[in-house]
């Protein structure tokens, strides 16, 4: 399995992600653009230019018309997907973390960090078709506890809204009066990345805790925990196989100390149901911060704090063999 490494990214990566067909790849990374690639073969199509941040999440619509992205220089923005053309920004006035679009792209969720006194907050704004008549207006705001939100979804019918957050908690909201309905501490630590299945029942939170869980979305009921003996950044499902994958290493300002090998920077994959490593996938030279499955499940991508992207095509292999 040899690797594409993708080279657009000056600065530690943050978040990729495939469009549904998953022809296209988004990268975003601490640098001001993010870019846009073949996943097939690597090429890079283009950048986004116009964001004055580190860009910390983005989401692709159904029809990869339109990629959104969230940054830390406090807008939220819309682009047009093939050209990189900026259609509409929503300003805030604080630093935007994550971006989801609900199902039927009608409504958008993104999230803003604790500012100068300012809590963390989710809002959700009306997305029109005719980007001339959106309203930067959000049509609900509302307080998270203290601690950053890493990342939102929608569940239910966008009945509710999925967070998780800094203290190892996950939480339920109502998307229409902003109420809490549920609570759960999954993790001790940090949840860095949470991603859901492919029918969106269940979902993989990777944390500072060393580990990742597999969780019940609707009820939060941990499923499975992977144990790493790392810091977890990122997780994924495999939408074909029963495997998750896992990235991470040690802490990115102690990377100068040690070998590459002592500092556990492989993408690692793991049976979804018996827990038990199979195999890791070597190359990046620092903690991998994001992982993400081909919608196909035949390749996946890792984005790592050394400003790389690897793009690896399963070898025949890996569908053939019993690793269990």
């Amino acid at each position: 399995m040899r690797p594409y490494l993708l080279k657009g990214h000056e600065r530690p990566l943050t978040q990729v992600k495939y469009n549904r067909e998953g022809d296209l790849l988004v990268t975003c990374a601490k640098n001001l653009q993010p870019c846009l690639w073949w996943s097939e073969t690597g090429q890079r199509i283009g950048t986004y230019e116009g964001h004055n941040g580190a860009v910390w999440s983005c989401d692709v619509t159904v029809d990869s018309d339109r990629l959104i992205t969230a940054s830390a220089d406090q807008t939220v923005r819309i682009w047009q997907l093939n050209t990189g053309k900026e259609l509409f920004q929503f300003k805030q006035g604080e630093p935007c973390r994550s971006v989801k679009l609900s199902i039927g792209e009608s409504l958008m969720a993104f999230t803003t960090d604790a500012f100068m006194g300012t809590p963390p907050m989710v809002h959700i704004v009306k997305l029109e078709e005719d980007v001339t008549q959106q309203s930067s207006k959000s049509i609900l705001s509302f307080e998270a506890p203290k601690g950053r939100i890493t990342r939102v979804f929608w569940s239910e019918m966008n009945r509710v809204l999925v967070t998780s957050h800094d203290g190892g908690f996950m939480r339920k909201w109502d998307s229409e009066t902003g109420k809490m309905l549920h609570e759960v501490q999954v993790h001790e630590d940090a949840i860095q990345d949470l991603q859901l299945s492919a029918d969106g029942s269940y979902g993989i939170s990777a944390s500072l805790d060393k580990t990742a869980k597999l969780v019940d979305i609707e009820t939060f009921e941990v499923l499975k925990t992977y144990r790493t003996g790392r810091f977890v950044q990122s997780a994924a499902i495999s939408p074909i196989m029963d495997h998750v994958v896992l990235g991470g290493g040690q802490d990115a300002s102690q990377v100068t100390t040690t070998a590459a090998k002592a500092g556990g920077f492989e993408a690692r994959f793991y049976h979804k149901i018996y827990a038990e490593e199979f195999g890791n996938v070597r190359g990046h030279f620092g903690p991998i911060n994001t992982v993400a499955f081909h919608p196909d499940g035949r390749s996946f991508t890792t984005g790592g704090e050394d400003g790389y992207v690897r793009i690896h095509h399963f070898d025949m292999d890996y569908f053939t063999a019993k690793f269990f």
